[in-house]
């Protein structure tokens, strides 16, 4: 539907630690990709501390974006955001922003989904037309699907999300954010595997009780490798179990591994495996978009802009709790 004579898109990424910005072509080309992430002195993330932090470094990151890009203002003619899901006070500060530049500059404005936003950015880059999706990052942990008209959910986490589980074990080790490669890391040191709860429910997750069970191993005086080792292990087999199944009823031809954890090779691994076995290619988005990131915001952008046309101003409220299964794809048609 929309198509605009200035063929870039800045994209807005602001749904947790990362403050990200992005510039894609109208062709898919990706010209610049940014990030400025919040990092905690201890603990985990306090959403008004990230948004301050965002709200100071918005205007260094969108500078360094266009320099690494070697274009103007004037060459923006789309503006796209992560309207949700995420924290409240992260997700305003892009809003704020992107609602600001579209005035400013007087270019469209679109409102992305975060969640589809990572899935798109791994077809774009991949031969993957129409996968199953396994979308595992700090916030979410998804196995869906398009079929009807939109991105149907067949399997989630029931309470935390993986790279959220997996962050909080780090953090209780005493190791330094991001959590993740560290404890992947330590895991490659052993081959011990200490018994942990493994919880699939129907085609859910829960990782609470394994988070908890591997936490009171690391007290009980286990080494730190063989506990991180078992609890990759587990964690992931929950994850191909559900990604597996949904694969069989979907009869989907691709698998696609998408968000932060996409990253970790273990996993990678695992998912290929289950791909092979079922008869499915096997795609995983590449590593410096595997995190949250403004370049996969602006391509989804993109592809909404075109397919419906820009997001009207009264309609670019936050919104930190939708769910990817509530939102039309309409490119997709």
């Amino acid at each position: 539907m929309g198509e605009s004579p200035r063929k870039l898109c800045l994209g807005l990424e602001s749904t947790a630690h990362t403050f990200g910005v992005g510039i894609v072509s109208f062709s898919g080309e990706i010209l610049s990709v940014v990030n400025d992430t919040f990092v905690p002195e201890s603990g985990g993330l306090h959403p008004r501390e990230v948004a301050e932090h965002h709200m100071q470094n918005f205007s260094s990151t969108l500078q360094k974006c266009f320099t690494q890009a070697k274009v103007s203002w004037q060459d923006i003619g789309l503006i796209a955001f992560s309207q949700g899901p995420g924290l409240g006070p992260c997700l305003r500060v892009g809003a704020t922003v992107a609602r600001a530049l579209h005035f400013s500059l007087k270019v469209p404005l679109v409102g992305v989904n975060h969640c589809i936003a990572h899935v798109e950015i791994g077809r774009r880059l991949s031969e993957a037309e129409d996968p199953l999706t396994l979308y595992v990052s700090g916030g979410n942990t998804i196995v869906s699907a398009f079929e009807e008209g939109r991105y149907r959910i067949f399997g989630e986490t029931l309470d935390l999300a993986i790279g959220n589980m997996i962050d909080m074990f780090a953090r209780d080790a005493g190791l330094a954010h991001p959590g993740g490669p560290k404890v992947e890391k330590l895991a490659k040191e052993s081959n011990h595997f200490l018994p942990l709860p493994y919880v699939v429910k129907g085609m859910d997750l829960s990782f609470s009780g394994l988070l908890t069970a591997a936490k009171n191993l690391l007290q009980g005086g286990h080494p730190l490798p063989d506990v991180a080792f078992s609890l990759q292990e587990v964690a992931f087999a929950m994850l191909t179990e559900v990604t597996e199944r949904a694969l069989a009823h979907t009869r989907k031809k691709d698998v696609l591994l998408t968000g932060g954890v996409a990253a970790n090779k273990r996993l990678q691994e695992m998912i290929s495996w289950i791909a092979a076995n079922q008869g499915a290619r096997f795609y995983v988005v590449p590593l410096r978009l595997a995190g949250d990131n403004g370049a996969m915001i602006a391509w989804a952008g993109i592809e909404q802009y075109r397919a419906a046309g820009p997001t009207e101003i009264a309609e670019t409220g936050i919104n930190p709790k939708i769910r990817m299964d509530e939102v039309p794809i309409p490119w997709r048609a």
